[in-house]
């Protein structure tokens, strides 16, 4: 008879992921140091803490939620069954223990006596029912669902109301049946799409995305959320996680451009900044001292050219992807435009998971050369005439206007062709064209990794239905490869099949990669215990001033 383990206990288990940020954390211990005397860590200041970000996209409901300014949010309004610490760890957090005998049922034992901000008690229910909402097809997050017995290939509820490999045993039991046996599951526990939801925005999603209930260590309080200004957390009384707030509360403002958010921050108006803008990367660590953040992070940027696109299908769609890509210069733009704060990329991933490799066979895709480039776009020509101009849409709040131009600027030069950028005024205003599949070219996108795990950066963007498959790609030998890969063994097999279905991307092109990010940002003089954490967010609970 096997013996049941608690899955935190078992080292093999998260060897695949957990060693993943250990150069990409740290950085924030030094600059986080009480050098005022003023409020430490563990100590509880009074004072909110300001903070730039973006309007959300969506309503704050966890499983619709895929977007940085929605993430950082809920991430802080909800608590998961674990959270991930500044370099990638995993802790338990709403769960006394999450066990198996097999790594396909897991038994999660919830902590007694836990509540959401309302006083209702959070229950093996409330999470179960958040899940099986998030599996209905309007959900952005159902794919993470996938893996769950009792759901489709895209993560969708397979019959009925709920979730079959998802039982209730009592107020805080429950048990997860997956359709196969996958070592790393429980890693992926503490991102926002497993949070659970109290009963009253179950009975009212609408209500319960705009005004969000939550059990992490923030409610909603100050003003509240004010549209397209600003979204103000206070200290939830009733959280007894490891995430206790240090501040009297988050003020996110909403800034129209990073060169504002960084005006303020210069001037004292915000106390913590999480993006320079491109006019000062080759300037901002002189001008911040030792209040600069300069750390790796697991950030992959890319830009995405729809399968619907007009010569950008079939054959002829891999020819010109590969054009394109092989006619940017991303040394260049790296080193001209963002001071070495991008490195280009070798892949899908980034390099500060555990199992990158930079040394993939069809990694030359990426590399610079204008005559191959010609050679191919030719090739293409071939089949079908190319007309009309590539454009390249971006968020003008974004700061991403420079790469842009400069990549498109490549494109004219190296393959003669008409390429712009096309310019959105938000990031909300370009997500919804993508998502509601109304947009019309190529566009800007990144991904800011939700897991440690070279398994998070491919999935959720490539497989075949994926929440964030903005392009629509779908290969099913690089879905069978994710599979497998889940299934594997050991972290080793598993990570061979991940760069197996990478050598199939690098082939396709459904995104072209760009640059992995290092996290750049930066804090007030007032501000004390600033961490960035090995996602590029800061540790906003452990801010003071």
């Amino acid at each position: 008879m096997s013996l049941k383990r608690t899955w935190l206990a078992v080292p093999a288990v998260l060897a695949l992921s957990l060693a993943a940020c250990s150069s990409g954390g740290g950085t924030g211990s030094e600059s986080g140091t009480d050098q005022s005397g003023d409020a430490g860590a563990g100590e509880v200041s009074a004072e909110m803490i300001t903070a730039n970000s973006t309007e959300p996209q969506n309503p704050l409901i966890p499983t619709n939620t895929n977007e940085v300014g929605g993430g950082r949010v809920v991430d802080l309004l909800f608590s998961g069954l674990v959270y991930y610490a500044a370099d990638g760890s995993v802790h338990n957090e709403a769960a006394e223990s999450i066990e198996t005998e097999d790594s396909q049922t897991y038994t999660v034992t919830l902590k007694a006596d836990q509540t959401f901000s309302d006083g209702t008690p959070v229950t093996a229910a409330s999470y179960v029912d958040a899940w099986n909402l998030g599996a209905k097809g309007e959900h952005l997050s159902a794919y993470f669902f996938a893996p769950i017995a009792g759901t489709t290939e895209d993560g969708l509820i397979e019959s009925g109301d709920t979730i079959s490999g998802l039982t209730v045993v009592d107020d805080t039991t429950f048990t997860i049946e997956l359709k196969q046996p996958e070592s790393d599951f429980p890693l992926r526990l503490g991102y926002s799409a497993f949070f659970p939801l109290p009963q009253s925005t179950l009975d009212d999603p609408e209500k319960g995305g705009e005004e969000p209930i939550g059990n992490g260590p923030y409610k909603l309080g100050g003003e509240g959320w004010v549209h397209n200004e600003r979204l103000q957390l206070v200290p939830s009384e009733s959280y007894t996680g490891g995430r206790t707030p240090a501040n009297g509360g988050i003020d996110f403002i909403f800034y129209p451009t990073q060169t504002a958010a960084y005006a303020d921050l210069l001037s004292g108006q915000l106390d913590v900044l999480d993006a320079i803008p491109d006019e000062a990367l080759a300037t901002f660590e002189q001008e911040l001292g030792d209040r600069a953040i300069n750390q790796p992070a697991a950030i992959f940027q890319s830009f995405t050219i729809p399968e619907s696109l007009e010569h950008f299908a079939g054959e002829e769609g891999i020819l010109r992807r590969q054009a394109i890509s092989m006619a940017i210069n991303r040394e260049e733009i790296t080193t001209a435009i963002f001071s070495g704060t991008r490195t280009p990329a070798r892949d899908f991933t980034s390099p500060v998971i555990d199992g990158w490799d930079g040394n993939l066979t069809n990694a030359t895709v990426l590399d610079f050369n204008a005559d191959k480039a010609k050679e191919l776009w030719a090739q293409a020509e071939a089949i079908s005439p190319y007309t009309g101009k590539f454009e390249i849409a971006y968020n003008s709040d974004g700061g991403h206007q420079a790469w842009v131009d400069a990549v498109a600027n490549q494109l004219v030069n190296n393959l003669g062709i008409d390429a712009a950028g096309k310019p959105y005024p938000d990031f909300k205003s370009l997500r919804d064209e993508v998502t509601s599949r109304t947009i019309k070219t190529a566009f800007r996108t990144g991904w800011q990794a939700d897991y440690p795990a070279l398994g998070n950066f491919l999935g959720p963007l490539y497989g075949t239905g994926a929440g964030s498959n903005d392009g629509d790609y779908s290969n099913p030998d690089f879905d069978a490869l994710l599979s497998d890969a889940a299934a594997a063994a050991t972290p080793e097999e598993g990570t061979a099949l991940l760069q197996d279905a990478q050598e199939i991307l690098l082939e396709d092109l459904p995104a072209v990669p760009l640059w992995y990010s290092n996290v750049t940002g930066g804090y007030a003089e007032v501000a004390q215990n600033v961490e960035f954490g090995w996602n590029s967010v800061p540790l906003y609970y452990e801010i003071s001033k």
